[in-house]
């Protein structure tokens, strides 16, 4: 008798929209989102392809980063995670769920809009966790604005130290910590591809990003180290309800990818396992897009 199959259509696996009004304040938590976002808590598997790693993310707290730290530390590697200290309460359960799994999990809240911080960060990480040899920068800022008129120099700044500052900062300071065999990560979007006219800044950054890392890529695979970019699309994530698209948006997020709802950040996971292990020894400069079918070019 044959095992009953255990596939299933993914159109189908997570919640779709239209979802309730859920307005909140920046920079916004998992805990008060609507359906709850999957980030693996309960279903990822780790099966030893990070074993003895250590790991740094930024924007560990929740969504994303949060995947990737429960999903880093099933693979058997310590984290560190940074966060904005408003975030502490999200970030705290990761924390746990890190040393659920045996391994050590360093919290680093701050302001990586402040270079100092993020040098700070990198140092603590590197000395708490005894090393470090993979660089997850996620942490990302999004807030719409729905006329040019309305995006300020303030707004302007604060998205370009978030996305793109603290991102040279962080990889300079870590870059020289890391041994042959090293993985950095950065996290893009379908927004440096397909930018919404709301987004300009958002939009701008996440190209950067790219470009960025594409660059960077070239430099470190002579010491031999790896950098790739990960571009979601629609991801259910705290960025979405505290500022970063309009409540109506909010509502049917997701509705236009070809699955018919958003990503959840556990999809996510295992595209950032492979490129930190050393299964991906032979992937560089690339673009992962894992965007609902849109596509990133």
């Amino acid at each position: 008798m044959s095992k009953k199959s255990s596939l299933n259509d993914p159109r189908g696996l997570y919640p779709t929209p239209p979802f309730p009004d859920q307005p909140q304040p920046a920079p916004g938590l998992a805990r008060k989102m609507n359906p709850t976002p999957d980030h693996g808590e309960q279903s990822y598997r780790g099966s030893g392809k990070l074993t003895g790693r250590k790991a740094l993310i930024t924007g560990g707290d929740s969504g994303i980063g949060r995947a990737a730290a429960i999903a880093f530390a099933r693979e058997g590697a310590d984290v560190a995670i940074a966060y904005l200290p408003d975030e502490e309460a999200d970030a705290e359960e990761v924390i746990r769920l890190v040393e659920e799994e045996g391994r050590k999990a360093i919290g680093l809240p701050g302001d990586i809009k402040e270079e100092s911080w993020c040098r700070a960060l990198v140092e603590r990480a590197v000395s708490e966790l005894g090393g470090l040899d993979i660089l997850l920068v996620n942490a990302g800022r999004q807030q719409y604005r729905e006329k040019i008129e309305e995006l300020s120099t303030d707004d302007f700044d604060k998205t370009m130290k978030t996305n793109l500052y603290a991102l040279h900062w962080i990889a300079q300071a870590a870059v020289p910590h890391m041994p042959v065999g090293s993985s950095v990560i950065t996290t893009a979007s379908i927004q440096a591809y397909q930018p919404s006219p709301i987004l300009l800044d958002y939009a701008t950054t996440k190209a950067g990003i790219v470009a960025y890392t594409k660059a960077l890529a070239k430099q470190l695979i002579e010491r031999g180290i790896r950098a790739n970019v990960v571009a979601p699309g629609p991801v259910w994530t705290a960025l979405q309800p505290s500022g970063g698209q309009p409540d109506e948006k909010v509502k049917n997020f997701g509705k236009d990818s070809d699955f018919g709802r958003p990503g959840q950040p556990v999809e996510l996971a295992p595209v950032f396992v492979l490129l930190a292990s050393q299964e991906a020894s032979f992937i560089n400069g690339e673009v992962y897009g894992v965007t609902g079918g849109k596509g990133v070019a």
